[in-house]
């Protein structure tokens, strides 16, 4: 993910609404290349990458993996290291992977070869019209967002990715019953997404409420979040239950 937040978050989550501009899910800024990442996104994204799904048509998931298995997408994935350790531990679980940010995608790509892993694919795309045109409805197990740019300025929190029309669109793509786990360490973002995220009729709070108290088991600690622990950032974890309200079509994206 291009660029770097406070914190050190790369700023992959931006939601652009920018006069006569779709609303994006990043802001895309160049990034110095490896020459192994090189490497990687020239012969490894061929083989783990995924290209978009012909017109008026959806991605076949299990045609993508080859099985049918839980499904865990991430949205910015960041370096990727998280991910790849998180489908290593596994490997009953399938995870499809978004990120826009060369460098990162290359360093997740040389994590699924130095694992061998057969449970990651990659696509290199924006997030919110992946959701909106490649996924089916009601198809992915789990979604997470971990570290999205918290936009700390007042007059740029228009720009936050978690709004309640994008919550509706993962809403769309989350199962019934499926979970969707959000991470930050800007704790006025997680005020925003508490709020948020309980407002919405598409989310219940699981028992006990959004917050785990401390980072979930589940959830590898990554480079950002440690940076942003040295600061004396407070970490957040927020997951919530996808309910039954159905998602209509009006829901804006």
């Amino acid at each position: 993910m291009p660029g770097t937040r406070p914190g050190g978050q790369p700023e992959a989550h931006r939601k652009m609404t920018e006069h006569h501009r779709p609303v994006r899910s990043f802001v895309r800024r160049a990034g110095r290349l490896t020459r192994a990442q090189e490497r990687a996104l020239a012969e490894l994204l061929p083989r783990w990458g995924i290209e978009p799904p012909p017109p008026d048509e959806r991605l076949d998931l299990a045609a993508v993996f080859g099985r049918s298995a839980p499904r865990v997408l991430e949205i910015g994935f960041g370096d990727g290291a998280s991910l790849a350790q998180t489908a290593a531990a596994n490997p009953g679980n399938d995870y499809l992977g978004i990120e826009v940010h060369e460098p990162g995608v290359g360093h997740l790509l040389l994590e699924i070869e130095r694992l061998d892993l057969a449970n990651v694919r990659v696509v290199v795309h924006d997030a919110v019209e992946v959701l909106n045109g490649w996924i089916e409805p009601a198809s992915i197990d789990r979604l997470q967002l971990f570290f999205p740019d918290p936009w700390p300025k007042k007059r740029h929190h228009k720009r936050r990715i978690v709004q309640p029309g994008f919550l509706g669109t993962l809403a769309r793509v989350l199962k019934p019953g499926g979970v969707l786990h959000m991470a930050t360490d800007w704790e006025p973002y997680a005020l925003h997404m508490r709020e948020t995220a309980g407002a919405s009729p598409f989310f219940d709070e699981p028992t006990g409420g959004p917050e785990t108290g401390g980072r979930p088991p589940e959830r590898p600690e990554t480079k950002f979040e440690r940076r942003g622990l040295r600061l004396g950032h407070r970490v957040a974890d927020l997951l919530y239950l996808r309910n039954d309200e159905p998602v209509s079509s009006a829901t804006p994206p």
